[in-house]
């Protein structure tokens, strides 16, 4: 049943910081989360092959998601429900199939960017593939398994919280302000290669499993409807934070390579690490880059891995609640540690950690028409206030419309110009 029907009467209550302190996390952990290793990664490429050119989009970014997340916030609160269970009680089985199939392959491509990303900051410092994935597969079992949902969050929280060294390396670079407007206003619209990493800077930025995520995780922390204004605020401070990283990495790699002329590469983690840290000296530049990707790799993957599992629970019918320990719900935590085993496994086949996340972010924005699409639809089926409607409705669409058909038409015209 729809939990609208038991907060009936309920309305959202002022903004308070205190309600805001006990509401926080969701929106702030898959924000965080956003900002992963391949989107660490594509904004690195960015700077890398365009300068600041791309600059900009990063800015016009931040309402985007937050449009986006606030629906996902909404549906969530409003209908005590997942997003999987929610489109399948709305459109059937079958659409909410559909739904899941495009977040499998969005949470498989974003776990290998993960796991990929943390395998190379291992290698910054000499540890093997094996041990790293090992390490990386035992602690994110180990979180889950003996935490609660709050401990999960929190905990992720503090990880994420070392992206943050990002704006440090971003603003020991001394980027050049005339070069940095002169570019970020250069945008090269008929260029194949940068039409390519335009769609990848939105895919990732706006990813299938955030939106799961976020909706899944306001239902299972209890927020009601009269929390609506704190969990609003909790989404804004994350889209913001989230591209002021994603701008840093870009800023400090464009400024470290003179950012000028298209062409330049990076082919590994090391040669990201390079090119980001030289302003900080080798040694204590590699440390703030590897804990900057690590933790951007280790929230992220949290995330992902909660998403499928939990996903797969509203489907499938399995208990899927960090609030019940393995006994309680085995199969939530066999189908989580499975999901890790399997990346990492993937993993040390060996991949080309670049091209596949930046490939990954395309894909995700190839997958925008079905994740925005849902979105709106059943934001315009919330019942009475809430229900997205009028003058606010057509703005959102429009957003959501030139989003998806600028990130289509970028991936396709890169992929096949």
């Amino acid at each position: 049943m729809s939990q609208q029907a038991s907060l009936s009467g309920e309305s959202p209550r002022k903004f308070s910081w205190k309600r805001f302190a006990a509401v926080a996390g969701p929106g702030i952990v898959v924000m965080l989360a956003d900002t992963d290793a391949g989107s660490v990664i594509t904004a690195a490429q960015s700077g890398a092959e365009w300068g600041y050119r791309l600059l900009m989009l990063q800015l016009i970014l931040i309402p985007i998601l937050y449009i986006v997340q606030e629906l996902t916030v909404r549906l969530g609160i409003v209908e005590g429900q997942g997003h999987a269970s929610l489109i399948r009680m709305r459109f059937g089985a079958g659409w909410a199939w559909v739904s899941v199939a495009t977040l499998v392959l969005a949470c498989v491509g974003a776990l290998l960017s993960e796991l990929s990303g943390l395998a190379g900051v291992g290698a910054l410092f000499g540890v093997p593939q094996w041990l790293t994935m090992t390490l990386v597969v035992a602690t994110l079992v180990g979180i889950a398994v003996s935490g609660s949902y709050l401990t999960v969050e929190r905990i992720a929280m503090a990880i994420g919280a070392f992206e943050l060294v990002f704006l440090i390396v971003a603003w020991r670079a001394q980027p050049g302000l005339a070069s940095l407007a002169r570019e970020s206003l250069d945008i090269p619209a008929t260029n194949p290669k940068y039409l390519y990493l335009v769609a990848a800077n939105i895919g990732a930025v706006i990813m299938p499993w955030m939106v799961f995520y976020q909706q899944s995780a306001v239902v299972e922390k209890k927020l009601g409807v009269s929390d609506l204004p704190a969990a609003r605020v909790d989404t804004a401070i994350g889209a913001f934070v989230t591209q002021m990283i994603m701008a840093a990495v870009l800023v400090a790699t464009a400024a470290a390579l003179s950012g000028g002329a298209p062409g330049a590469s990076l082919d590994t983690v090391q040669q990201i690490a390079e090119a980001l840290t030289p302003s900080l000296g080798e040694t204590t530049g590699r440390l703030l880059f590897a804990l900057g990707v690590t933790g951007a790799a280790m929230v992220a993957t949290i995330v992902v891995t909660l998403t499928a599992a939990r996903t797969l629970g509203e489907l499938l019918g399995y208990d899927h609640s960090l609030e019940r320990d393995p006994g309680e719900a085995p199969w939530f935590y066999i189908v989580y540690a499975l999901i890790l085993i399997a990346g990492a496994a993937i993993v040390l086949s060996g991949v080309n950690l670049v091209t596949l996340s930046v490939g990954v972010q395309v894909m995700n924005a190839l997958l925008l028409p079905i994740v925005l699409g849902f979105l709106y639809m059943l934001a315009r089926r919330l019942p009475e206030p809430h229900r997205l409607q009028g003058g606010y409705a057509v703005v959102v669409g429009l957003i959501v419309a030139l989003t998806v058909v600028f990130g289509v038409y970028s991936g396709v015209s890169g992929i096949w110009g």
